[in-house]
């Protein structure tokens, strides 16, 4: 089996975060690694990496950053796979983190989401994968549609609920 994901952290404290990611991508039976990759502790590696990813069959990239969080964009300046971003909360909240990750110069893109946000970054990445892959995308569907389901749920509940001047 292949890795067609890359999970990358600037460092394994970001775990706990990243893993979010990592389930997701499990259930989705879609075959990832997982890394830990500093830009300013490892940047040859870093590099290394980035520039191999393709070559190995990558197709999407996952990097996790705090603090100055150049790791995702460094990735991003050495590969022409997407790379998507996920600013962790270490410092000022996640702020510089996101800010570092989103504000990328003229032709080097990372789609970024938000902080702390590794769901969403997998989900963008099943989506990316979606579009080449019919099995991925139809569990994809099936996915979205068991989230609607949540809400509706959701709702027969509060419906249930009674206040004195609650109307619905």
């Amino acid at each position: 089996m292949k890795p067609i994901v890359s999970i990358i952290m600037g460092s394994t404290s970001d775990l706990p975060i990243m893993e979010k990611a990592a389930k997701l991508l499990d259930e989705f039976e879609i075959p990832f690694e997982m890394n830990a990759l500093s830009a300013h502790r490892t940047p040859v590696e870093v590099e290394e990496f980035a520039k191999n990813a393709e070559g190995r069959g990558i197709k999407v990239i996952i990097a996790a950053a705090g603090m100055a969080a150049h790791l995702p964009g460094v990735i991003a300046a050495s590969t022409p796979l997407p790379v998507i971003g996920v600013p962790i909360n270490s410092t000022l909240d996640g702020m510089d983190a996101l800010l570092a990750i989103v504000q990328m110069p003229p032709g080097i893109p990372v789609a970024t989401v938000g902080i702390n946000g590794a769901l969403n970054a997998a989900i963008l990445a099943i989506q990316m994968l979606s579009l080449s892959d019919e099995n991925i995308a139809e569990r994809f569907k099936t996915y979205k549609a068991a989230l609607a389901q949540k809400i509706v749920k959701a709702n027969e509940e509060l419906a249930k609920i009674e206040y004195k001047f609650k109307t619905n």
